[in-house]
């Protein structure tokens, strides 16, 4: 079956109090564009994320605002700040990195929460079955074109509030030459 494919920059999360510290106390995230999965958003508001080695400017703030704070990065992103964080899911952040967050109005200092990102499909509970997925919490897809492939490891995230959407890092879509909306194929 065909799956749409978006990719995935690098970017923040932030809790309510982070974004103070960063930002001011009356600051609230304003929505630079919607992003394909249900209610969430790339905002306007930018910051730096910096190591002892090394930083990036310019990095995103996604919304809504989490109930914990996390960086998501690149492999090429974490040779630039000197860092090797772990590939995780979403939220799984015990054991991970820490980072320097820089915001216009004041620095966080986080002890874990910077990773590189799982390969994953946003799937509703209804399209696993209709997709006849039951069983599998991991799935390959197939790249067609120039320099295609098979992108293994890309977890199923089931959730009721899911857009049909494989998404994937910088490194992964240079590698395959794909853009934010190729199609691929779920073997």
């Amino acid at each position: 079956m065909k799956v749409s494919i978006g990719v995935s920059n690098r970017h923040v999360h932030l809790t309510e109090e982070h974004l103070k510290i960063l930002f001011g106390n009356d600051f609230k995230l304003e929505k630079k564009n919607d992003l394909t999965q249900p209610l969430q958003f790339a905002s306007t508001s930018l910051v730096t994320i910096k190591t002892t080695k090394s930083q990036i400017d310019n990095v995103r703030v996604l919304g809504p605002l989490r109930s914990y704070t996390q960086v998501e990065i690149s492999k090429t992103d974490a040779y630039k700040l000197g860092i090797n964080p772990p590939v995780r899911d979403s939220g799984d952040l015990e054991g991970s990195i820490g980072i320097t967050i820089i915001g216009p109005n004041g620095v966080v200092e986080i002890e874990e929460g910077c990773i590189i990102p799982s390969r994953h499909i946003h799937i509703l509970p209804n399209q696993v079955s209709m997709y006849g997925l039951e069983g599998r919490d991991m799935v390959s897809v197939k790249i067609n074109g120039e320099k295609g492939g098979i992108i293994n490891n890309v977890h199923l995230k089931v959730s009721d509030k899911a857009f049909f959407e494989l998404h994937i890092d910088t490194d992964d879509a240079n590698a395959h030459l794909i853009k934010n909306g190729d199609i691929g194929e779920i073997i």
